[in-house]
C-alpha cells in the first residue's frame, strides 16, 4: 500500500530512557530531545559510536518501543501502523539464526509475506514470484532452491536485503549493515544499495557507527550522539562535511574538538564554538573550535 507523504519519517523533539538497572540508579538516557525530518526518497545515513542511541532509534522507527517525549511517525503514521501495512523494510543486524533454520532461500525471501498473511503461504505462488522478483533486484537469479545455509556470506546477505524488500516497503531500514565487511565488500554493498534506491524509489535509512559504510551509500547524514547534529548535503558528501560529522563522532573520545568543516551557523549545538579562519583546499576550514 502506498502513502504519500512529504516525509518518510518525522522524528520530532524525541527523548527516551531506559529503567535504572539497580535501585538508587538513574534511568539510562539513550536520546535527548532529537528532531530529525527525513524527506521521502533520499538517502539517510546515521553515524555514530557504540552506545550514541543508534538502536534505540531504529527501535522507535519501527515502533517497538515508544518515546518518553516527542513524536515519531512513518509515512504519516504511526510506527506500528506503518510496519503492519508492510510500509518499513527492516535488514537487522547480522545473527546465523537465518542460515540454521531448515529452509529455502526462496522460503527466507517470502518469510515477511506469511507474516502478513492469515495462512502459511511459502508455497504460494504468488508469494514465490515475489520472492524471485526480489531476489532478481540483488542479483540472485536462480538461488531460490538453494538451502540458505549453504549461501555465501555475501550471498547471504543480497537474500536478506530481498527479504526487507519482498513486500516493496517504501523505507528500508539497514541496521550495521556491513559489520565485518571490507572496503570492497562495503563498496559493492552500496552500489546495490544504489541500485534498489535507483529502481524502487523507497527512502534509505543506513545505520552505522562506520564511517566508510555512511559515506558510500548516503546523501545526507544525521551524527548521533544521544543527541544529533544533522547535516543536510543536497550535492552529495564532501570531505568538509564528513570532517564535520567525524568531529561530532569522536567528541566523545576528545572532549569538545570541533572540525569547523561547515559555516558555523549550519551547526546548531549551542556547546560547539566556531571561530574565523582560513579554508583548506579541499573546502573544509582548516581551524579548529576551541572548548571549555
Amino acid at each position: 500500500m502506498s502513502v504519500r507523504a512529504e516525509h518518510a519519517v518525522e522524528i520530532e523533539g524525541v527523548s527516551f530512557a531506559y529503567p535504572a538497572r539497580a535501585v538508587g540508579e538513574q534511568p539510562v538516557r539513550a536520546l535527548d530531545r532529537i528532531t530529525m525530518p527525513v524527506r521521502a526518497g533520499t538517502r539517510l545515513g546515521v553515524l555514530g559510536p557504540n552506545g550514541g542511541g543508534k538502536s534505540t532509534l531504529v527501535k522507535l522507527i519501527l515502533g517497538l518501543i515508544e518515546p518518553d517525549e516527542g513524536r515519531v511517525t512513518v509515512l504519516g503514521l504511526r510506527p506500528p501502523e506503518a510496519r503492519r501495512r508492510g510500509l518499513i523494510g527492516y535488514l537487522p543486524q547480522r545473527t546465523t539464526a537465518e542460515t540454521d533454520f531448515p529452509i529455502s532461500v526462496r522460503q527466507a525471501v517470502a518469510l515477511p509475506l506469511a507474516a502478513r498473511s492469515r495462512g502459511w503461504i511459502l508455497r504460494d505462488r504468488r508469494a514465490e514470484r515475489a520472492a524471485d522478483e526480489a531476489l532478481g533486484l540483488v542479483g540472485m537469479d536462480g538461488f531460490g532452491d538453494r538451502p540458505v545455509g549453504a549461501l555465501s556470506g555475501g550471498q547471504l546477505q543480497r537474500a536478506l536485503i530481498a527479504r526487507a524488500v519482498v513486500c516493496k516497503p517504501e523505507l528500508l531500514v539497514l541496521d550495521e549493515p556491513t559489520v565485518g565487511v571490507d572496503a570492497a565488500g562495503q563498496q559493492r554493498f552500496a552500489d546495490l544499495i544504489s541500485t534498489l534506491h535507483a529502481g524502487l524509489g523507497m527512502t534509505i535509512i543506513t545505520v552505522s557507527h562506520d564511517l566508510r559504510a555512511i559515506a558510500a551509500g548516503s546523501d545526507r547524514v544525521a551524527c548521533l550522539h544521544r543527541s544529533v547534529h544533522f547535516h543536510d548535503a543536497p550535492e552529495g558528501l564532501t570531505p568538509g562535511i564528513l570532517a564535520q560529522v567525524f568531529a561530532h563522532d569522536v567528541e566523545p573520545l576528545f572532549g569538545r574538538l570541533h572540525v569547523d568543516a561547515h559555516a558555523a551557523d549550519a551547526c546548531e549545538d549551542p556547546s560547539h564554538h566556531h571561530h574565523s579562519g582560513p579554508r583548506g583546499q579541499n573546502g573544509a576550514s582548516g581551524r579548529e573550535g576551541s572548548g571549555r
